[in-house]
C-alpha cells in the first residue's frame, strides 16, 4: 500500500490540481470549479492554508482553511474533500497548522441531513454543532446540492481537547463511501477512527442510549410517517432522525428530499432557539441534541 503524504500547497500547478479535484467531487464543469485556482492562490497569499493528501502521484484529499478574527483565536475551514479513510488525516493536518499559529478552535459548516458527515464531525472529531443556519448559501447549482435548500449546521471543534480512545471492536462507520462535510460548499471526508477518539457519552449507540431514546415521547413525524424526533422528559436531550442517504434521495426524488429538509429544519431551529446543541450522531442516523446549560459552552 502506498503511504499517504500530507503537504501544504503553494505552487500554481499544485493549486490547479486541488481546484480540479474539488470540481470532480462536486461534479461541476471543468471550466467552473467551485474553487478556482486563482482564488486558492489568493487565500494562500493572505495566510490561509491549502492542504493536499497524496498517495504517490495521486491526489486523494484536500482542504482549505483561513483564520477568523485574531481575538477569537479561531480558524475557519472553507472546504475539504477526501477519499474514504483519508478525511481524518486531512483534518488533523488542518488542526496542526491552526494550533501552530495560535488558534484554539476551528469552525466549518456541513449539511445536517448527511448522517455520515455528522457522525464524522460530532463523534470522531469531537466537534459540536453550535449553530443552525437556514438556506446558508441560497440556491446551489453543483452536481451534489442542486435542487435543495442549503441549510447548514456549524461545527465548532476545540483543537486543544483530548478525546477518549476510539471504541475497540467497533467497525468504521460506512467505510466504503466518500463523506461530505461542508465548509464553504461541502467537505467530503473519510471515516477512519479518530486520533482524538469517539466521545462514548455522545455516541447514542449503547443499548442504554437506545433505550432512553426509544422510551422518550415522540414530538414530530417524518415525511415517511415514522417518528422524526423525541424529547426526554427531563428536557435535557432531543433526538432527531435524518434520511439514510440524502444525496441519493436528492437525486432520485428531489421533492421528498426537500420535505426532509424542512422537517428536520423545524426540529433543529426550535431546539437551537431553546439552547440545545448537536453533540452526537448514532450509527442508525439519529442526532443527539443536548441542552446547553452554560458549562463548557463553545
Amino acid at each position: 500500500m502506498t503511504a499517504v503524504s500530507i503537504r501544504t500547497v503553494q505552487d500554481v500547478a499544485g493549486l490547479d490540481a486541488v481546484s480540479a479535484y474539488f470540481g470532480e467531487v462536486w461534479r461541476t464543469p471543468p471550466t467552473a470549479p467551485p474553487y478556482p485556482a486563482e482564488v486558492l492562490r489568493s487565500l494562500v497569499h493572505t495566510g490561509g492554508a491549502v492542504h493536499a493528501a497524496h498517495e504517490g502521484d495521486r491526489l486523494t484529499g484536500a482542504a482549505v482553511a483561513v483564520f477568523g478574527a485574531p481575538a477569537a483565536k479561531e480558524a475557519y475551514s472553507l472546504v475539504a474533500a477526501a477519499e474514504p479513510g483519508r478525511g481524518q488525516l486531512v483534518k488533523q493536518a488542518q488542526r496542526a497548522w491552526a494550533l501552530g499559529l495560535g488558534a484554539r478552535s476551528m469552525r466549518w459548516t456541513f449539511d445536517p441531513l448527511v448522517a455520515r458527515n455528522a457522525r464524522f464531525n460530532l463523534v470522531k472529531l469531537g466537534a459540536t454543532g453550535t449553530e443552525y443556519v437556514v438556506d446558508f448559501y441560497g440556491p446551489m447549482t453543483d452536481g451534489v446540492n442542486a435542487g435543495d435548500e442549503s441549510d447548514r449546521l456549524t461545527a465548532t471543534w476545540d483543537l486543544t481537547a483530548r478525546g477518549r480512545p476510539y471504541e475497540s471492536g467497533t467497525r468504521p462507520y460506512d467505510s466504503g463511501t466518500r463523506l461530505y462535510e461542508s465548509g464553504d460548499r461541502a467537505h467530503e471526508l473519510g471515516d477512519r477512527p479518530s486520533d482524538l477518539g469517539d466521545r462514548p457519552s455522545d455516541l447514542g449507540d449503547r443499548p442504554s442510549d437506545l433505550g432512553e431514546r426509544e422510551a422518550a415521547p415522540a414530538t414530530h413525524r417524518g415525511p415517511d410517517g415514522a417518528t422524526l424526533a423525541r424529547r426526554d422528559p427531563s428536557d435535557l436531550r432531543i433526538w432527531c432522525r435524518v434520511p439514510d442517504d440524502v444525496v441519493k434521495l436528492r437525486a432520485a426524488d428531489p421533492e421528498l428530499a426537500l420535505r426532509w429538509r424542512r422537517a428536520v429544519r423545524e426540529v433543529f431551529t426550535e431546539a437551537f432557539a431553546q439552547g440545545f446543541r448537536a453533540t452526537g450522531m448514532s450509527r442508525d442516523g439519529w442526532y443527539t441534541l443536548t441542552r446547553n446549560t452554560g458549562e463548557g459552552a463553545a
